[in-house]
């Protein structure tokens, strides 16, 4: 059936769908783990609508995680909490200082910088904001910046962990809607590099108004020695981004590979270093471990979910439901927009992946969009989600950091909620920022 044709249908959803939603919202609500909150969800639709024989449910949990492109994840994880203890993310840190140390509001842009460094290589936002904030948060105070505004900064950069590839979520949506991961990392550099700049511009506005951060009063000669050092002494941490950029963009190398090679060049740096030693490992892999057990089991059960809802036509009933509202494309993805923000407000990627995906397709498709156009509004809308007041999820984890209150952190949220959802509506409406670096077969 073609996805055009759908909007024309009338489906009845009936309470094997609605049961199955209660469920869900109630067990998240008394915080059991989303994982086995979608599990029961599943199980419970299957066994009430009878969509799929529950003696092949374990089949569907191993085949939905028999994925090559899977392994990516607990690479770039592993990636990620390697950096943070052979000590070469600071090294980030000093070449992004060195490079805005000429302008006012240097060390605040710095930060943001680092963030988008951070995200070119664990894909991770939560990640990004722990490991980013414990170095940048209480400089960012010294500095000048109130402690409530120096967390919501470093909470908007992290954002980028899931919007700069390689990004985890980019891996996840592929494989829900069968779409090459490294397709989605190359469409999804000029969108991220769009959000990462909105909220240095954010933090530039910020600083110019309020006056917290001084500098700037640098000869070109002073700037220039300094980077120069910086680079000296750090040059070799750009290793690990380049290989993984270089690699996947060049076609040498799969998301796989290229999160395997540089694991190894990070270890091997840091026992080169002397910052690293085989008494790390243990801690190292258990940390990494922890994440990679709450993103999979997530993925296992969202394929029977998936399959139960596609059998009682939820997505059919969605695109009907929508465009009985209004037939007008901008309305309809303004709508969509509107439901990613707040899923990403309550809910963390991977889940919001897997169960908004394969419904909100349809809709895409029904409208005209692109769907490399639609993964990249989606992730962009999820990620807005997580600093969007009161309950974005980096919000709670600098918050958590720091012991800074949440309201306070919500409230300097705002103006970067409001100038990264500028740059969604315009990747939403605008087809060629996220096709503009591919071949003009996905144009």
């Amino acid at each position: 059936m073609m996805w055009g044709q759908l909007g024309a249908q009338t489906v009845e959803l009936g309470w094997d769908f609605y049961a199955s939603v209660i469920l869900f919202v109630v067990l998240v609500a008394l915080a059991v783990p989303v994982w086995a909150a979608i599990g029961a969800a599943a199980i419970t639709m299957l066994v009430w609508s009878g969509a799929l024989p529950l003696s092949l449910v374990g089949e569907r949990l191993f085949s939905g995680i028999d994925a090559f492109a899977l392994t990516a994840i607990p690479l770039f994880i592993l990636t990620g909490d390697a950096l943070v203890r052979t000590g070469l993310s600071r090294k980030f840190l000093d070449v992004a200082e060195a490079l805005t140390c000429w302008a006012k509001g240097g060390f605040g842009s710095a930060t943001v910088l680092v963030c988008g460094m951070f995200a070119a290589i664990s894909g991770s936002d939560a990640a990004g904001a722990a490991a980013v904030g414990r170095m940048t948060i209480n400089r960012l105070v010294e500095s000048g910046y109130p402690r409530p505004y120096a967390c919501a900064l470093v909470a908007a950069g992290a954002c980028t962990g899931i919007l700069i590839p390689p990004s985890i979520a980019y891996i996840i949506i592929g494989l829900v809607l069968g779409i090459s991961a490294s397709t989605l990392f190359l469409a999804a550099v000029v969108p991220g590099l769009a959000i990462l700049l909105s909220i240095l511009v954010t933090n530039v506005i910020m600083n110019r108004l309020y006056g917290w951060e001084g500098g700037g009063q640098m000869t070109f000669s002073e700037w220039a020695g300094r980077l120069g050092r910086a680079l000296a002494s750090g040059w070799y941490a750009f290793i690990v981004p380049g290989i993984i950029f270089y690699g996947i963009f060049s076609g040498r190398l799969t998301p796989t590979e290229a999160g395997a090679t540089a694991v190894v060049v990070t270890i091997a740096m840091g026992f080169m270093l002397g910052t690293l030693k085989f008494s790390d490992f243990p801690a190292m892999l258990v940390s990494s471990a922890k994440v990679n057990g709450v993103i999979l089991p997530i993925i296992a059960f969202s394929v029977p979910l998936a399959e139960a809802l596609a059998i009682i036509g939820v997505p059919q009933g969605f695109v009907a439901a929508a465009t009985s509202v209004s037939d007008e494309p901008w309305v309809l993805i303004l709508m969509m927009i509107c439901i990613l923000v707040a899923a990403g407000c309550v809910m963390e990627t991977t889940p919001n992946i897997v169960i908004l995906a394969p419904i909100l397709m349809p809709l895409a498709q029904d409208i005209g969009m692109n769907e490399i156009q639609f993964c990249i509004m989606m992730i962009t809308a999820l990620g807005v989600g997580f600093i969007t007041p009161p309950l974005g999820l980096n919000l709670f984890v600098v918050s958590g950091l720091t012991g800074e209150s949440i309201l306070k952190i919500a409230y300097w949220a705002v103006p970067f909620v409001f100038f990264m959802l500028i740059v969604t509506l315009v990747i939403a409406y605008v087809p060629a920022i996220s096709t503009a670096l591919l071949p003009d077969i996905y144009k």
